[in-house]
This record gives structure tokens, C-alpha cells and sequence, in this order.
């Protein structure tokens, strides 16, 4: 499996965290708290913690592709949720 996390600077992150993973939950399964969440994309994971100031992401697949379209969802339905912020996505390997 191939980890990689990113952390994304925000006061908002309990909300954004909460919208990404009802908006996911129509079509895969989805755990979540407002400050927690689990979202298992077929064949991956992300797992999303939300504190005061950030959204940490971190999520396992099974190859470096799956891991570019995963990382351009998560971003992508991110910014959407968050279109009045400008947010900075460094992804890093590894576990945070």
C-alpha cells in the first residue's frame, strides 16, 4: 500500500471535514464525527481529522495512480466546499 498525507490550513475544518463525507457517503461508505472521518474509496482509504486551525488527510492505495485520482478528488470537492478560501495542498508521503 502507498501512504501519503497532506494538511490543509483552515479555521473551517470540522465543516469541510462533516461536508466531504456526507457528500461521499451517497456512493461508498463513510464514518465521521466533527472531528474524525473515514472515507473508503474502493480500493483505498482516507482518513480525515479536523482541529482548529486544519484538515489533516491521509489515505492509503494500492498504486501511484489511484493515489493521483484520489488526491485530485479529495482536492477538487474541497475547494468546491471551501470557494470562499484559498486553500494549499501539499501532499507528502507517509503517515503524518
Amino acid at each position: 500500500m502507498i501512504g501519503c498525507h497532506a494538511i490543509v490550513k483552515t479555521e473551517q475544518a470540522s465543516k469541510y471535514l462533516q461536508q466531504l463525507c456526507k457528500h461521499f457517503s451517497h456512493k461508498i461508505e463513510v464514518e465521521y464525527t466533527p472531528t474524525a472521518g473515514l472515507i473508503k474509496f474502493p480500493p483505498a482509504f482516507c482518513e480525515l481529522k479536523a482541529t482548529p486551525d486544519s484538515l489533516t488527510f491521509y489515505f492509503e492505495t494500492e498504486s501511484t495512480e489511484n493515489q493521483k485520482v484520489y488526491q485530485d478528488v479529495l482536492e477538487t470537492h474541497l475547494v468546491r466546499f471551501a470557494h470562499k478560501e484559498t486553500l494549499s495542498f501539499v501532499w507528502k508521503e507517509g503517515a503524518v
